[in-house]
């Protein structure tokens, strides 16, 4: 099995490559890709393990921030 180095730098994709950013940077891109995928082109997992009370924010922050419904607890297991 290969091992991989750890990383210890966020890395930002620019002009097609994986380059070192700073965290204010990595935070901002992420933030962008979200903006621009906003809707039901995402989705996120909760865990079930969590409480009722952060699985509810979760389901929020799906809702509201990120304007989709694509949302799975999975307390089903």
């Amino acid at each position: 099995m290969a091992r991989h180095p750890r990383l210890t730098t966020p890395l930002v994709r620019r002009n097609g490559e994986l380059v070192p950013a700073t965290w204010d940077d990595a935070l901002d891109a992420a933030a962008a890709g979200l903006e621009a995928h906003k809707g039901n082109s995402v989705g996120m997992f909760s865990c079930s393990k969590g409480t009722n009370e952060m699985n509810f924010l979760a389901q929020k922050f799906g809702r509201l921030v990120l304007d989709s419904n694509n949302i799975d607890s999975c307390n089903r297991t």
